[in-house]
């Protein structure tokens, strides 16, 4: 038996969250199981939970997109009991039991080593939230956007991806904007590296064809509108990277930034991210991390607390990392 956090849906379609215990026998198909140590709360997790979002496919569902933890049995070759492993997407809380529990088994090939440079805490400070940050870093990198080219804007900054991205970028040596739509995270992103910090309400209205040039990079987890301002404000060959959907799924702009200015727009997918570049985040992370200032971005929470932070995350309430430790 271990303890987990179930979603279960009723015929009428009502959604109820427990967390409760479970049976070995329950746990879904997969050649790894994995004593979970910790694991994360991420937005895409606070959808399911809440059921703001169509994010479950089947029920009933342990949520949780990613985990940290310690190998216990395995079918999988290069995959040994006690090997110390992280697993980020692949449905994982969506269509297969995710990390909010005790237990997990999975494919092995969708685990991936854990860097000697982390415990499993820190790999859940990190989390998708974190490896997704340096995808997107990554792809900033391959694009030519260098430290030399600041600035780099980062909306969402106070979140879980834009507190990662911020400090990833100020450690590589760039110029940092921040954006924010809480005044009081200031002295928050400037300790993580922000040069400035600007508000929110400059980038969530409409948007024209074409703005100021400012931006030489961007790291966007909002959408909509937000990033329409953000691709209409950017130098000539700048490169916005988008991967979030905070403040809406579509997105109201025009061509001009494209063919005016000849800005590129990547998109960064870290549910479906290949095993190669995988590796390479986290091999970056290794690297760049500041575990001083990681831990400065992190809460921690009981599982029986993820309900109710799952809905003040989508409400804007949560700064940083939340990250639970396995019943």
């Amino acid at each position: 038996m271990f303890d987990a956090l179930m979603i279960e849906k009723t015929a009428d379609g009502t959604q109820s969250v427990h967390v409760g215990p479970v049976a070995d026998d329950r746990l879904p198909d997969g050649d790894v199981t994995v004593r979970v140590e910790w694991s994360t709360l991420n937005y895409k997790d606070a959808l399911a939970i809440t059921g703001r979002g169509p994010v479950v496919r089947q029920f009933p569902m342990v949520p949780g997109i990613d985990f940290a933890g310690t190998v216990e049995t395995s079918a999988h070759p290069g995959i040994a009991p006690g090997d110390r492993v992280v697993l980020n997407g692949w449905g994982v809380g969506e269509k297969h039991w995710g990390g909010l529990a005790g237990r997990a088994r999975v494919k092995g090939e969708w685990l991936v080593p854990l860097p000697d440079a982390f415990t499993t805490r820190q790999a859940m400070a990190i989390g998708t939230a974190g490896y997704t940050a340096m995808l997107c870093v990554l792809a900033l990198e391959h694009q030519g956007i260098t430290p030399d080219r600041s600035p780099v804007l980062v909306t969402g900054a106070a979140g879980g991806v834009g507190s990662v991205a911020v400090m990833l970028l100020a450690r590589l040596g760039y110029h940092v904007a921040a954006v924010t739509g809480r005044p009081g995270e200031q002295d928050y992103l400037t300790e993580l590296g922000a040069s400035e910090v600007l508000p929110r309400d400059g980038f969530s209205g409409p948007s024209r064809p074409l703005e100021k040039a400012r931006w030489a990079g961007a790291v966007d987890v909002a959408g909509g509108a937000v990033l329409a301002n953000v691709c209409a404000a950017m130098l000539p060959d700048g490169v916005v990277t988008a991967c979030g959907l905070a403040a809406g799924m579509d997105f109201p702009t025009t061509v001009a930034p494209f063919i005016l200015r000849g800005v590129t727009l990547v998109g960064i997918d870290s549910v479906m991210c290949p095993r190669p570049r995988r590796l390479a985040a986290w091999r970056r992370l290794a690297e760049l991390i500041d575990p001083a200032k990681l831990e400065a971005m992190v809460t921690e929470i009981p599982l029986a607390d993820a309900p109710a932070t799952a809905t003040a995350l989508l409400d804007g309430k949560v700064r940083g990392r939340i990250i639970l430790r396995a019943p």
